[in-house]
């Protein structure tokens, strides 16, 4: 499932990260790259232990905590920290690649399976030209550019690359998530359950009967299929 989640980032949200990110450290990319992503990875990022880094990483994770799509969507287990990268000038692509099946935290903190591929856009589309995310998948080629405090969700098992910029810089999150239900197409049955649910107790109230039913059923899948 790719999916486009709106205002992870608030305006003014957005706006601190960009005064963040203005005055932060950037490092070449390829230093934390595997064999296979250092030959395809031409970016910059952030330094996983600057203090720049770490306000961000606090500003996104309260973006996510409130987001209630995003729990939807993604029935987190757990989430790697967040990264932050830049594309522009010299350096300003990322090739095609498939992110690793298991992330290893900093200083022996644990793992997160890589079920989950998550980047937050933190520049205005406006402000540059290329860097579209291109995710390959069963349906083609999906490009991906979304407003700035924007969050695209998609597999981690999909193939992807980022487009070259040629003006200006873009500026994202990039992290992963290991989900309490691994299975891609498990996950989208309960995302398009729970959005009907939605609706239909918007329409009818908590209390009616079909409402409790498919409740009933959403949460007794979610149990059948939880991975702890």
């Amino acid at each position: 499932m790719l999916l486009h989640i709106k205002e992870v980032l608030t305006p003014d949200e957005a706006r601190q990260a960009a005064a963040i990110l203005a005055r932060a450290p950037w490092e070449d990319g390829r230093l934390t790259a595997g064999e296979q992503s250092a030959q395809a990875k031409n970016n910059e990022q952030l330094r996983e232990d600057c203090d720049e880094t770490r306000e961000l990483q606090g500003l996104l994770l309260r973006g996510l905590e409130r987001h209630q799509v995003f729990f939807s969507a993604a029935l987190p287990k757990h989430i790697s920290p967040p990264l932050f990268n830049r594309y522009g000038g010299a350096s300003n692509s990322f090739g095609n690649h498939v992110d690793s099946a298991v992330r290893f935290l900093r200083n022996g903190a644990g793992r997160v399976r890589t079920d989950i591929s998550c980047t937050v856009f933190l520049a205005d589309p406006a402000d540059y030209d290329g860097g579209e995310l291109v995710v390959e998948d069963t349906f083609g080629e999906q490009r991906v550019k979304l407003a700035c405090g924007d969050m695209v969700l998609y597999p981690g098992t999909s193939v992807h690359r980022v487009l070259p910029v040629t003006r200006g810089h873009r500026l994202a999150s990039y992290f992963w998530i290991q989900s309490m239900v691994r299975s891609d197409e498990q996950r989208r049955l309960l995302y398009d359950m729970d959005n009907h649910l939605r609706h239909l107790r918007s329409r009818y109230g908590e209390t009616d009967p079909g409402v409790i039913g498919l409740t009933s059923t959403y949460h007794n899948l979610l149990r059948m299929w939880l991975d702890t």
